[in-house]
């Protein structure tokens, strides 16, 4: 992979253009069955934006949700991240794009049981190679960025829910990703929690200028969005803007 990846080509990327699915299809192959959970997707990703796509269970919204993390190749179709065609790439360099480019928060929160939080925290800079103190550094300035320094030595059995998330949120962030990818981020939390970590990433957006790419069922998040994609049955519906946001 080349070491410019990141920052793109001005000669023939867009630099706004951060991600694209261009007719993109993921056939499983269940038996001697053959199933779509995608059929031929266009979507367009701009830097900076605020997204949420939205459907119901089945809908396709996953799948969708581990392309665009590149997570995942599709079966036919492209998707661009960057002008780079992902499905070109070896595991080894999708992986490091992961690493750097990508934060993912998701509802069960995956937080490693056996490490207290600040080391949770610490754990994507440590794949990169973080030098150890530099690590910590930046894992105890997220802590204090989503108010838990005090719970630095706990593990995540002694944390609540919504402090789980704001763990999975600080480790999100440990890299400085372009994109912030979020699974139901407020799938197991109550409502005041979840209003608290919808508030914490659309500041991210507007103060950072964070990508932020919300995948969920509650039309209830569709206030904090720039665009939603209504997703169903492995098709996208409609793109709707939302004004005065």
């Amino acid at each position: 992979m080349s070491d410019n990846f990141a920052e793109g080509s001005a000669k023939s990327v867009d630099l706004s253009s951060l991600l694209k699915l261009e007719d993109v299809w993921k056939i499983y192959q269940m038996g001697e069955v053959e199933f779509a959970a995608l059929k031929g997707v266009d979507l367009h990703i701009s830097k900076g934006e605020f997204v949420v796509i939205l459907g119901p269970s089945g809908s396709g919204k996953s799948t969708m949700m581990n392309l665009l993390g590149c997570l995942d190749l599709p079966s036919k179709g492209t998707v661009l991240l960057n002008g780079k065609d992902i499905s070109r790439l070896s595991e080894s360099e999708l992986a490091t794009i992961r690493g750097k480019m990508i934060g993912f928060i998701f509802q069960q929160f995956n937080l490693i049981p056996t490490l207290n939080t600040l080391e949770n925290v610490m754990l994507p800079l440590e794949f990169q190679n973080a030098d150890p103190s530099a690590a910590k550094k930046k894992a105890v300035e997220l802590l204090d960025l989503v108010g838990l320094s005090q719970k630095a030595r706990n593990l995540p059995s002694q944390l609540s829910g919504g402090q789980r998330q704001r763990v999975a949120i600080a480790r999100s962030l440990a890299v400085d990703p372009d994109i912030i990818l979020a699974d139901e981020p407020t799938g197991n939390l109550d409502s005041k929690t979840g209003t608290y970590i919808l508030d914490f990433l659309y500041g991210l957006h507007k103060k950072e200028g964070k990508t932020i790419i919300i995948v969920t069922h509650d039309v209830a998040l569709v206030r904090y969005a720039e665009r939603v994609v209504h997703i169903k049955d492995g098709t996208v519906e409609s793109i709707e803007e939302i004004q005065n946001n």
